[in-house]
């Protein structure tokens, strides 16, 4: 295949690219979008395999047969309710990726660059085996948090900030040592160096960061894994790569903005640590005028749900946990022949993935048209008759507008408390994944139904038929 039509493959490749983020972005497209995405990469691959590749071919086969396997074994075995982690775990072979690539080119002999050639591509090398050996770290701790290996609670060392200044200077004099020694035939050793302080970097940075805050790191690491990939297209020369890596980091940056405004938060006050954190009062003062819950039975929730013209569905994790999504639709199918208007809000970091409730409620084919975001239908609580919070908690926590000094101050919440009644599903009065106490649980208008999400919405199906 000659050089112009591996060029205008790459070309189509983008451009199919740019479509699936476009498509991604709304739910009624995403389909058309993951298909853009799957062409563009075939494509991708196929020019690249038949145009660029001169040798070695049973090695590619191999390995592209060995990755294969594997990620068609883990898209028929992975739950949707494991697709953070999922997502995680994939995000650190990108960066062990890079840092593989990395390390290749630097002992790639046959380049025999000089001058100011060589020091633009030992640059390149060092920048992309940092972010490849940082991405790599982060994102194996993310995985192990996410999948409750480890405690998603944030660790806080002693001068954490001191210990993060001093590993980056670090990494900017050895780079330099590198680029140095480099240039006369060496440069191992302070490469080696660097690469055992950006996989410290990693393990603690995210290490620090609360659980609250892990929808924020999986979009950090996403863009962190774009940039790697970019930073591997350099060092191999590959402008699609280039390309490509460039488009996931940049939306992934953007998408850490949106997720830190959803909560109210400053990135680098989420690189600090989690909410949770800071020394808040909310969940002791919340506990202190609190008073009983009223708990109710199925039957009970079921009647208030019969009885309703407008009902809210908030879902949250829980519902992921419980695998109750099917259940809802049911449910929401039930109630809209008894023409009830039901609606479904979606925090922006419900869950522990951007997005990861809106995948689940189009797993169980919940009509797009009655899916809203935050912004779009918070004011509408004052005319909704039943609210159903399903699993979820900090996201409907009214101690964000109520309490100045709880650690979710600010932080934009549904504001359920203020329709006419509040059916909050959990398995007991536990804090959410941020740590605060929610006084939503006291609220006069609150009913809480406890139990396992799906369990209790079968009863409450069942009472409904």
């Amino acid at each position: 295949m000659s050089y112009g039509i591996v060029t205008v493959a790459y070309i189509g490749a983008t451009i199919l690219f740019i479509l699936a983020l476009g498509g991604l972005s709304r739910q009624e497209t995403s389909r058309r979008g993951n298909y853009s995405g799957m062409i563009g990469m075939a494509i991708a691959l196929l020019a690249t395999v038949i145009g660029i590749v001169s040798a070695n071919y049973f090695i590619l086969f191999l390995t592209v047969v060995i990755g294969g396997s594997i990620g068609l074994i883990l898209a028929r075995r992975v739950q949707m309710t494991q697709m953070p982690e999922l997502v995680a775990i994939l995000h650190s072979l990108v960066g062990l990726a890079a840092v593989l690539v990395g390390y290749a080119n630097f002992m790639d002999h046959q380049r025999m660059l000089v001058g100011i050639e060589k020091t633009i591509h030992d640059s390149e090398t060092y920048l992309g085996i940092l972010i490849g050996a940082l991405t790599f770290s982060g994102s194996v701790i993310a995985f192990l948090k996410l999948s409750a290996r480890i405690s998603g609670k944030p660790l806080l060392l002693p001068a954490r900030h001191w210990l993060n200044l001093a590993m980056l200077l670090g990494t900017v004099v050895l780079g330099g040592q590198f680029i140095k020694y480099s240039a006369i035939g060496g440069g191992t050793v302070p490469l080696v160096l660097m690469t055992v302080i950006a996989l410290l970097f990693g393990v603690h940075m995210v290490m620090a960061i609360g659980g609250a805050d892990m929808p924020v790191v999986v979009s950090m690491l996403n863009s962190y894994s774009g940039w790697a990939a970019a930073a591997t297209g350099f060092m191999l020369n590959n402008d699609l790569l280039i390309v490509v890596g460039a488009l996931v980091g940049s939306s992934g940056a953007i998408l850490s903005y949106i997720m830190c405004r959803a909560m109210n938060r400053r990135f680098l006050a989420v690189i600090a640590g989690g909410f949770g954190t800071s020394a808040g009062t909310a969940g002791a003062d919340a506990e202190d005028e609190a008073g009983a819950v009223v708990a109710i039975e199925a039957v009970e929730a079921a009647e208030l749900l019969l009885n309703a013209k407008e009902v809210m569905i908030i879902p949250g994790y829980g519902m992921a946990v419980a695998q109750a999504q099917h259940i809802v639709y049911e449910i929401t199918r039930k109630l809209r022949e008894n023409n009830t208007n039901i609606r479904f809000d979606i925090h922006p970091v419900a869950g522990r993935m951007p997005g990861h409730m809106n995948v689940l409620l189009a797993e169980a084919n919940v009509p797009y048209d009655i899916v809203f975001e935050l912004d779009e239908i918070n004011e509408d609580f004052p005319q909704i008759d039943v609210s159903v919070v399903i699993g979820a908690n900090d996201i409907v926590n009214p101690a964000a507008q109520e309490v100045p000094d709880s650690p979710i101050a600010g932080m934009p919440v549904l504001e359920c408390w203020k329709g006419k009644v509040t059916i909050v599903l959990k398995r007991s009065m536990a804090t959410g994944y941020a740590g605060v106490a929610n006084p939503l649980f006291y609220k006069e208008n609150t009913r809480m139904l406890f139990g396992d999400a799906r369990e209790s919405l079968d009863a409450v199906l069942k009472h409904l038929e």
